[in-house]
């Protein structure tokens, strides 16, 4: 059976993304070295504090952060790019998509060079503490309820009509993943570094922020306001689909 163009776009950028989680949890050559900033910054030795202050550390971080980046991010761009194709040109559309995904990942590594900075120091400053981490989470939890969060994930929609030839079609692919990485980082800024300043356990709170950030993107438009409502549509697709499958089974 043939697959519609978007199941092919939404299970190629799912394979990629657990392909690189497969990355993040083996870990191989330890290019996760976020995971062992506070190991260093509580032992106060010379050696330890030059090791997490040096540039080759500075740039392992780096390395993990664009791996975590590409890992947990993928799956929040399925409906952007169907949207690439279904505005391209057949022979411009992978380029198109590429172009859009490069541009978006440029706006989580530029964000990714201060946050690390933001690791390192609060890691230098209370290593192995969780207050840090919890203090983020409260920060978290009030901006998940304010109007400027809304604001953010309503652009996150905003979906503009594409150039259909030449460079133009590049320029507006590249403009639109700038735009969207923006929108994301604006919305999700606070999600993305807590699991890093955890001392332990930054794994499962990663795959926990990744559910709740595809899931929050898959919402529909809200008038900005503050509110505490859960956004949980990716849980109820997956139990509804879940019970689809179970009742056509019998």
């Amino acid at each position: 059976m043939k697959l519609s163009q978007n199941k092919r776009i939404a299970i190629s950028l799912l394979a990629i993304s657990a392909l690189f989680w497969m990355l993040l949890l083996v870990n191989p050559g330890h290019i996760m070295a976020m995971r062992y900033c506070h190991v260093f910054a509580s032992c106060p030795s010379p050696t330890s504090y030059q090791m997490l202050l040096g540039m080759k550390f500075f740039s392992s971080q780096f390395i993990g952060w664009g791996l975590m980046v590409v890992a947990m991010m993928l799956p929040k761009l399925i409906l952007p790019i169907q949207f690439i194709y279904q505005q391209s040109f057949k022979r411009y559309r992978f380029v198109c998509a590429l172009v859009f995904v490069l541009g978006y990942i440029q706006i989580w590594m530029i964000a990714g060079f201060f946050m690390i900075a933001v690791i390192m120091g609060f890691n230098l400053l209370l290593p192995m503490s969780y207050i840090p981490a919890m203090g983020l989470f409260a920060m978290a939890i009030v901006w998940e309820i304010s109007p400027m969060k809304q604001w953010f994930l309503n652009l996150g929609h905003d979906h503009r009509i594409l150039s259909a030839f030449g460079l133009k079609a590049f320029r507006d692919s590249l403009f639109f993943g700038l735009t969207h990485g923006v929108w994301c980082f604006g919305s999700g800024w606070a999600l993305m570094l807590f699991p890093m300043l955890l001392p332990k356990g930054h794994n499962l709170a990663m795959l926990l922020v990744t559910f709740i950030m595809i899931s929050e993107h898959l919402e529909n438009p809200r008038f900005p306001m503050w509110f505490l409502t859960p956004r949980l549509k990716l849980l109820k697709i997956i139990i509804a689909q879940t019970r689809i499958k179970l009742i056509t089974s019998f």
